[in-house]
């Protein structure tokens, strides 16, 4: 099954934590010093927010998957479209352990795929993943 993700930075977290508690009538499932995350399932969503010193707003777009194959079968229906993919195995980031696969939708918005196959003790490198769009 898949469940949809968006990471968005934010000036201030715990005002950040108050009003999307609010929205979703639920407290985040993971709360860190500069994280926080919503797992729901009404809607099905992987909700991250970050107050980590980037431009705020939407960071990325994702999907994610519930194991490696899926994770395979996505971001090769990405590579078959001819998109250009930024892959990523056994990376840290956002305070789990994940495999990814990166692209560029053609408006310039970063998506992310990826299976999360453990928890971690630190948000991880906010690596510098290529921007190259797809062509039409």
């Amino acid at each position: 099954m898949k469940r949809l993700h968006l990471h968005i930075s934010v000036p201030d977290l715990d005002q950040a934590i108050a009003f999307y508690g609010t929205l979703f009538d639920a407290p985040p499932t993971v709360v860190k010093a500069d994280y926080a995350k919503w797992m729901l399932e009404d809607p099905r969503v992987n909700l991250a927010i970050s107050a980590r010193s980037r431009a705020t707003g939407v960071d990325h777009v994702g999907i994610q998957v519930d194991s490696a194959d899926a994770l395979g079968d996505l971001a090769g229906r990405l590579k078959a479209a001819g998109a250009t993919t930024f892959d990523q195995e056994a990376t840290t980031c956002c305070y789990a352990k994940s495999d990814k696969s990166w692209v560029t939708d053609t408006a310039g918005v970063r998506w992310e795929t990826f299976f999360t196959h453990g928890d971690a003790t630190a948000y991880g490198e906010d690596e510098v993943i290529p921007t190259t769009r797809a062509c039409c």
